[in-house]
């Protein structure tokens, strides 16, 4: 018997490539649960979110408190109102639509249209700032001025 040798293909895939399929993966899972919400409102009631427990123990906001209500306002069109509830989640919206736009129209054109946004440290690290500063200016307003958001 010979000893056949099998030669495997390694594909070099990029960050580029794991974050599209990625981001292919969250839309389809966002599709499916806004489908099922829309066909059985029963169990919308399922989806409830408890209360914050760092802001129940502390009384102050944690760096992802107004996210579900940013969400919620930027499912509805109202960009300002997320932005003042966290202003990551329409950064992160922002960034999302136009990596997978532009990603979407290179691989359609097999590369042809080489207009394919790349992913830089400096993303994540604005994202962080979004959340260290929402974190800190929410809290300092409790704080010194009493307000509640």
């Amino acid at each position: 018997m010979k000893n056949i040798s099998r030669h495997t293909v390694k594909m070099n895939r990029t960050i580029e490539d794991e974050l599209f399929l990625t981001g292919l993966l969250s839309a389809a899972a966002v599709a499916c649960i806004q489908t099922a919400a829309v066909m059985f409102p029963a169990l919308k009631s399922l989806f409830r979110l408890p209360p914050c427990l760092f802001h129940l123990i502390s009384g102050y906001y944690c760096p992802g408190c107004g996210g579900t209500r940013a969400v919620r306002a930027l499912l509805h069109g109202q960009f300002a109102k997320a932005f003042f509830f966290h202003p990551f989640v329409p950064y992160a919206a922002a960034v999302y639509f136009c990596f997978m736009v532009t990603q979407t129209i290179q691989r359609a054109s097999h590369g042809k249209y080489r207009i394919g946004m790349q992913y830089h440290n400096s993303l994540v690290w604005i994202a962080v700032g979004l959340i260290i500063g929402n974190f800190i200016v929410k809290n300092a307003m409790h704080y010194f001025y009493g307000w509640s958001f």
